[in-house]
């Protein structure tokens, strides 16, 4: 496992800007009661160009985490164009207005913090964490480069060959992830989700400046973007440097987002991928309906979290059921196994289960294997004491990631991004404790049947003579970060 400024003079000199703290007088105009707000203290506010504001106090030591958040990803392109958003998260490290390519990253470093981007299918997203006191020349450079960011053609064809590269030691030279490649596209026909994060290689070859330049106009507007602040702060001083910082930037109307509905699948597809590798490997996708509410729930989304929940009894701690069942034994079937459910996002939900074949075992077998261990599900159910564990484990899991403060910008801004209240952390934990045996075994035997499945099948080529096997890839193409 994955997104302004205003003064342009302000950041020419931004190294010689003084220190910043927590305290200090705040212009009544920043003033403003928050929108929403969570237990935890985090607290969303609405700046008066459309974009979103949350802050979340922790003063356990004197750091902050900034993350700009842009509700635009490679859901967001079209035919032709795949891997815009990937690649327009790496042009905006190359400069603004007042910065050249690499200024952003090295100022940042100057000021005691580190940096780094990310893009997904639904998102892209930007962090910086910094000593505390520094919060607000991070922001200046951070909405600077929103709002201005520009590069010489020059630049983007460097920078493309960068991103070419990526492609081919991540995807082509990794047979794991090319597989998954082609299990998305195969799974999804209408959806976006179709296209892989960074771009198809054919898209790559024929990017064009102007295709970045354009999507930057499009989507990296203020009504488009959430800023997210976790750390040693006070929210009312944030508020106001973010409204006289990011506030003035003008607004903007966005695209219209067209609804891309993925058809009803009505049979088994297969795609097999024949490539140099050690072991075989093979990924079963089901489609199953995603959580589009955390209140008032509606009977899909109930079904969606005892997938969730069904994930979790598979494979979500060590010794779970398909451990036990597929890897453990002198009859073991599978060097490893797994289960993931997919059911947040702006597309179409999955579930997910994955396994490399033992030694004398084909692919055939772990397919069989895995399909076995839910039709178990199926037809005996799963015990209280069961649920109880995973339910325990993901409650500590949840208040572990708390500990850190990229975590909790990282719920923060990721919940705001898919359209879910600050709190779905704490709304989800709730929520899965109403989640029974029954509820559990009902989903098992609705959604495992062949009309809603693609299998994706790694058939292994002897690797050429000399060369060594690469480590397995990240199995899904969920996300690229810089």
């Amino acid at each position: 496992m994955k997104h302004a400024l205003l003064f342009c003079g302000v950041l020419a000199c931004a190294g010689a800007l003084a220190q910043t703290s927590g305290t200090g007088a705040i212009p009544a105009a920043a003033a403003s009661e928050p929108v929403a707000t969570t237990a935890s203290g985090a607290q969303q506010f609405a700046l008066s160009n459309g974009m979103q504001l949350v802050v979340q106090p922790d003063h356990r030591a004197p750091t902050a985490v900034q993350m700009l958040w842009v509700r635009v990803g490679s859901m967001d392109e079209v035919n032709g164009r795949t891997g815009l958003a990937h690649m327009l998260e790496h042009m905006m490290f190359k400069g603004s207005a007042s910065l050249g390519p690499g200024e952003f990253s090295r100022r940042v470093a100057r000021l005691g913090g580190r940096e780094n981007a990310f893009t997904t299918r639904d998102y892209t997203g930007y962090f910086q964490q910094i000593p505390a006191g520094r919060l607000k020349d991070v922001m200046q450079l951070e909405a600077d480069r929103f709002a201005h960011n520009q590069w010489p053609d020059e630049e983007f064809r460097k920078e493309l060959e960068v991103v070419k590269e990526e492609r081919r030691m991540r995807t082509d030279d990794q047979p794991r992830a090319a597989l998954m490649e082609q299990l998305n596209a195969a799974t999804f026909m209408a959806s976006p989700y179709h296209h892989p994060v960074v771009g198809w290689m054919s898209d790559l070859h024929s990017m064009q400046p102007e295709d970045a330049r354009a999507f930057y106009r499009q989507w990296y507007v203020p009504g488009n973007a959430a800023l997210v602040v976790a750390g040693d702060v006070q929210p009312q001083q944030v508020l106001a440097w973010a409204e006289e910082i990011y506030g003035k930037l003008p607004s903007a109307a966005l695209p219209e987002r067209k609804p891309q509905t993925e058809p009803e699948q009505r049979g088994l597809r297969r795609v097999s991928l024949k490539a140099p590798a050690e072991q075989a490997y093979v990924a079963l996708a089901f489609r199953i309906p995603g959580m589009q509410r955390l209140a008032q729930l509606q009977p899909e989304d109930k079904d969606a979290l005892s997938l969730l929940v069904l994930s979790a009894v598979l494979s979500g701690y060590d010794g779970a059921r398909l451990d036990r069942e597929l890897t453990q034994g002198p009859q073991r079937v599978a060097d490893s196994a797994a289960a993931h459910a997919s059911i947040f996002g702006r597309g179409p939900a999955t579930f997910m289960l994955t396994g490399v074949p033992a030694s004398g075992q084909s692919p055939e077998d772990v397919e069989q294997a895995l399909r076995a261990s839910v039709a178990r599900v199926a037809r005996e159910g799963v015990s209280a004491q069961e649920l109880a564990r995973v339910k325990a484990q993901w409650a500590a899991s949840t208040i572990y990631a708390r500990d850190s403060l990229m975590g909790q910008a990282m719920d923060l801004g990721s919940n705001w991004v898919q359209g879910l209240p600050l709190d779905a952390d704490d709304r989800l934990l709730a929520l899965l404790q109403d989640v029974a045996p029954a509820d559990v075994q009902a989903v098992a035997r609705r959604y495992f049947g062949d009309d809603q499945l693609t299998v994706g099948t790694l058939l292994p080529q002897a690797l050429p003579e000399g060369a060594k096997a690469r480590a397995p890839a990240a199995g899904a193409d969920d996300g690229v970060m810089r």
